[in-house]
């Protein structure tokens, strides 16, 4: 929280660089800075002890700069942003599976930059994982898991407060119907979290993007005419970028038809847990764990060992000659036996 002791001896110069939104409460209040902006704010407002503007306010100097610490708090709350709620793991308690028994594992913490894959059939209950991780489970769900944030109980806010979405999800499925292009659609939500360098921060969305995408696209680009991966990596790049949501959910990502170790490579360089439900070998051999899901419950948890790292990188040498196939397909070429060179 905020308090007039934090912001009183900063130059409002300072405090605008700090908290870009707060010229707007200076606007509302009619408090003009004209060539005091390098000003301490507790000099600018010894205006507000003349008589006159205490009754022309029904506020004084002290009211004023309460007004404002709360001001503050409050726009942080709403953006995700409290300078205190830095999330740097998540711990799961074991609850139940559908038949009653205890999960099988005593508790799983899981850090920032850290991933983490969830495998299992469909059914097995990888959504109400995911479900739970997102509502902060307090042993009130159909599993009676408990989900820890840094090692505490979840506070309420992860429930209830938009600002403070605990889980940013990645779906199979991406279909815009907006009609915008690429850089009004990433404009618009970089001056809803209020980012400062607008341009800088579409162009780095719009950089890694591409970087994801098979197909390159322009920033003109209507988003309705985007394909499916083109889609998924600029929901990807924006999301790494853009969300305040510390832990990412990504759900069959090698369904996307984008680079999957670059998109995890660039989630994980953004300090964000990443919790990804695959089939995909490569990617499963990818995260530092998985979790195996049966029977609505977590079953095992598996650390990925130096024989599975190993094997990881034959995966991935097969991989990518499959889709250096792919991609002659695509243009037409034909394919030879010795092409294979598996």
């Amino acid at each position: 929280m905020i308090t007039t002791r934090d912001i009183q001896q900063k130059t409002i110069a300072d405090l605008f660089e700090q908290y870009p939104f707060l010229p707007g409460f200076f606007e509302e209040n009619t408090l003009e800075v004209d060539g005091q902006i390098n000003e301490k704010l507790d000099d600018f407002l010894n205006i507000l002890d003349d008589e006159e503007e205490k009754e022309n306010r029904a506020m004084d100097k002290s009211q004023v700069m309460e007004s404002m610490a709360e001001y503050i708090t409050q726009m942080l709350a709403f953006l995700g942003e409290d300078e205190d709620e830095g999330v740097n793991s998540i711990t799961l308690l074991p609850g139940t599976n559908k038949s009653g028994e205890k999960e099988q594992f005593d508790e799983l913490t899981i850090n920032k930059s850290e991933i983490v894959c969830i495998v299992g059939p469909t059914g097995s209950g990888k959504s109400r994982l995911l479900a739970d991780i997102e509502w902060v489970a307090q042993n009130d769900t159909p599993t009676s898991r408990t989900i820890l944030v840094n090692g505490e109980k979840g506070d309420k806010k992860w429930r209830v407060t938009s600002g403070h979405k605990l889980v940013a999800q990645l779906s199979q499925n991406m279909n815009f119907v907006m009609d915008l292009s690429v850089y009004e659609f990433i404009e618009l939500h970089a001056q809803s979290r209020l980012v400062e360098d607008v341009e800088g921060v579409i162009n780095k969305i719009f950089e890694q993007a591409n970087n994801l995408a098979g197909e390159k696209f322009s920033l003109d680009t209507p988003i309705t005419s985007l394909s499916g991966g083109q889609s998924r990596a600029l929901m990807i790049a924006d999301t790494a970028i853009l969300s305040k949501s510390p832990i990412i959910l990504i759900d069959e990502i090698e369904n996307a038809g984008i680079d999957r170790k670059k998109a995890l490579e660039l989630l994980v360089g953004e300090e964000k847990i990443v919790l990804m439900a695959t089939h995909d070998p490569i990617l499963a051999l990818m995260g530092d764990r998985r979790i195996v899901i049966k029977n609505g419950g977590i079953h095992k948890v598996i650390d990925t060992s130096g024989d599975e790292q190993n094997l990881l990188s034959e995966l991935e040498r097969m991989d990518n000659v499959i889709q250096n196939m792919r991609t002659r397909l695509r243009h037409g070429e034909i394919i030879r036996q010795e092409d294979i060179g598996f």
